[in-house]
């Protein structure tokens, strides 16, 4: 029970300790919601979105969901959690004003790739960092994991690799 007092009139609040509990229960599942991503994403990208219209938001939304990529703004206090619990380290330092997050669930440069090219059209869109196996990148690496092929793309360039010399030996 907690006492209150406003002008003479006193209030009283039932329940306190149970409304801070429930708190500190819906705090623990964004937190594990957030890990849950990072676990199942084959890579993270970081991005400051200030200064974005709510039309380029939807479009940036639009153009990840189409690649099966997960957007979502979170706290940056509930990502830090996230990241010390799962011992993600070095993505700390990033987490400072409005952030953004973009899980990669199935192509590593999934994420990265929109992100980068987004951001070439839209100043307002600034990439912070990524993260890939365990490995905290820079904004110069992103860009560097963003030109990559996608992973059909390099599956193709592999097959006609190896199909390649197959043949010209039955064009001999």
């Amino acid at each position: 029970m907690i006492f209150t007092s406003h002008g003479g009139v006193r209030f009283f609040i039932f329940g306190g300790e149970k409304l801070k509990e429930e708190k500190l229960q819906s705090k623990q599942a964004l937190v594990d919601e957030i890990k849950e991503k990072i676990q199942g994403a084959e890579s993270i990208v970081l991005v400051n979105y200030r200064g974005l219209t709510v039309e380029e938001v939807t479009e940036l939304r639009s153009k990840f969901r189409e690649a099966k990529v997960d957007y979502k703004v979170y706290k940056n206090t509930m990502m830090r959690r996230a990241f010390e619990e799962l011992g993600v380290n070095g993505l700390e330092e990033f987490l400072k004003g409005p952030s953004a997050i973009a899980f990669g669930m199935e192509d590593p440069a999934s994420a990265a790739k929109i992100s980068s090219e987004f951001a070439e059209d839209h100043e307002a869109l600034e990439i912070k960092a990524g993260y890939v196996d365990g490995k905290v990148l820079s904004l110069p690496e992103v860009d560097a994991l963003a030109k990559l092929p996608s992973k059909e793309v390099l599956v193709a360039q592999v097959l006609g690799g190896l199909n390649a010399p197959i043949q010209g030996f039955a064009n001999v």
